[in-house]
């Protein structure tokens, strides 16, 4: 039996995802799991160190990793009308922003990323834990912020006000959907277990979708502040097609992002195929 490091958010799209396979509802023969969940961003900075065999990561970092992990096809977080959203107290021009502080939910996450290609010279960056954001800009304490998860649904209640939809940005530039992270696996591993963890993975997915309300202890358990509306919420926007399988259009929005981000000199190039062990 080969015991396996598995990390995940405790979001709800990623409780969802992955309860029927760390419950045991479906089977990966000769491999055991160990899970840890973690905000995104301290997930993207354990796989940045090695520390985790399969973990959810931010589509930023793979431009880091892609030479020790491979890039699954199944329990990613793509899709459109789910980008990351840039917030403030009041309305104001994006170009308003240079020179003051804006909070962004981690370096190496996906929203940084799409700031910094919207906007280059946007220059002091703020990095605090995306659930902290929305309070920093309501306390004036940075200029604006961008936001992710369920923040989409909840930042009226803060007072904030949307400046730009960055994954509706995306969507119009590219024509892509917006690759905001997946699930990736250390090349060494080899073949045959990655191929086996992305089957089990995939069938978790289905099985949460054929019975969503089978997940629903296991999801509260790890959002207790959230209400059950915007689980719901949160689950439907991020977790559809593309986390069974991210198909040709997936891979294409994954593969255009990193290529735009390794033009703009944001990270160096590699060789890897990203999506073979």
């Amino acid at each position: 039996m080969r015991h396996l490091t598995l990390g995940f958010s405790p979001c709800p799209n990623d409780t969802f995802i992955f309860h029927a396979l760390v419950k045991g509802r479906v089977s990966c023969p000769g491999v055991s799991f160990s899970e840890r969940l973690e905000d995104v961003e301290t997930l993207n900075q354990l796989a940045l160190r090695g520390v985790l065999d399969v973990s959810k990561v931010s589509s930023h970092l793979l431009g880091y990793i892609r030479d020790d992990y491979c890039l699954l096809r199944s329990g990613g977080a793509l899709g459109r009308g789910c980008g990351p959203l840039v917030v403030a107290a009041r309305p104001m021009a994006m170009a308003e922003l240079r020179g003051v502080p804006v909070a962004v939910p981690g370096r190496y996450t996906t929203a940084h990323l799409l700031l910094r290609l919207f906007a280059p010279g946007l220059d002091t960056v703020v990095f605090l834990p995306f659930h902290e954001i929305m309070g920093a800009v309501q306390r004036g304490d940075v200029a604006a912020g961008v936001i992710i998860h369920e923040s989409r649904f909840t930042y009226p209640g803060y007072g904030l006000t949307r400046l730009l939809d960055l994954g509706a940005w995306w969507e119009r530039e590219t024509g892509h959907p917006i690759p905001l992270g997946g699930i990736v696996a250390k090349r060494s591993l080899g073949e045959g277990v990655i191929s086996a963890v992305d089957r089990a993975i995939r069938e978790s997915v289905a099985r949460a979708q054929a019975d969503p309300d089978g997940a629903r202890e296991y999801i509260r358990a790890h959002s207790q502040e959230m209400s059950d509306e915007v689980c719901d919420a949160h689950i439907g926007l991020y977790v559809n097609d593309f986390s069974l399988d991210l198909g040709h259009e997936g891979e294409r929005a994954v593969t255009t992002l990193l290529a735009r981000a390794e033009a703009a000199g944001l990270f160096p190039h590699s060789t890897k195929d990203l999506f073979s062990p």
